[in-house]
């Protein structure tokens, strides 16, 4: 799980692997789909290759 802020909700909400629909990787990065608590689909670029890195806490 990792938490994220919602860009529709602007909520910070801990993300669980039910809620991640694909992972992608890219050479920007890896590219992680989910649907927040709220419903709206969200983006995440995370991984070396990412440009910026989000303040996210991944637990295992």
């Amino acid at each position: 799980m990792f938490d994220h802020k919602c860009t529709a909700c602007g909520k910070r909400q801990l993300v669980f692997p039910d809620q991640v629909t694909s992972l992608v990787n890219t050479a920007h990065g890896i590219v992680v789909s989910h649907v927040c608590w709220c419903g709206a689909e969200q983006k995440w670029v995370t991984g070396k290759a990412a440009t910026s890195h989000a303040a996210a806490a991944i637990a295992a």
